[in-house]
């Protein structure tokens, strides 16, 4: 049995519309209810909430938000079960977060997976739900590094861009 700590931190990945203002919004954590949506045979898995923000909010005290509770996972590691971290991010930024874990964390011994979507899982041909379930699969099989998983492509920290032309990530 694996175990796999999800943190959100809110993102493209988990934008809702907002019907009276008719735009899309970060407002709480939709990952349980994509969760619902996949058999994930063998593994079990906590959710921590630590922010909903879109990606290009996400400012230099909130990656050492998140650093922090990385730290707080891998220390815990030691008295609990941990097979993997996932993390939910938008992907304006997701890249210079995977750096500054990757800069904190050279020598982690559990492997730390960062995705988001270009488009928000409640849409049409929204590339989320696929997203969220590569980056599962390689917490579960990879056993350490910082990488950015999505669209089928797993890339390992440093180094990761986000392409645009694309719509994907790259390796510079």
């Amino acid at each position: 049995m694996n175990f796999i700590e999800i943190i959100t931190t809110g993102g493209t990945i988990e934008k809702l519309y907002d019907e009276d203002h008719g735009t899309l919004v970060n407002r709480q954590s939709i990952v349980s209810r994509m969760l619902s949506e996949l058999r994930l045979e063998n593994l079990t898995w906590n959710i921590t909430e630590l922010m909903s923000k879109d990606s290009l909010e996400i400012d230099d005290r909130d990656r050492q938000k998140i650093v922090e509770a990385v730290r707080v996972l891998l220390a815990q590691k030691r008295s609990q079960r941990l097979d993997g971290i996932v993390i939910l991010h938008g992907t304006d930024t997701l890249p210079l977060t995977g750096e500054l874990l990757f800069e904190t964390f050279p020598d982690t011994n559990v492997p730390i997976v960062l995705t988001g979507a270009m488009r928000p899982f409640e849409l049409r041909k929204s590339d989320a739900l696929q997203n969220l379930t590569e980056a599962i699969f390689a917490a579960r099989i990879y056993k350490s590094g910082v990488h950015c998983v999505a669209h089928g492509l797993s890339l390992s920290f440093p180094g990761v861009a986000k392409d645009r032309k694309r719509g994907t990530f790259a390796k510079q």
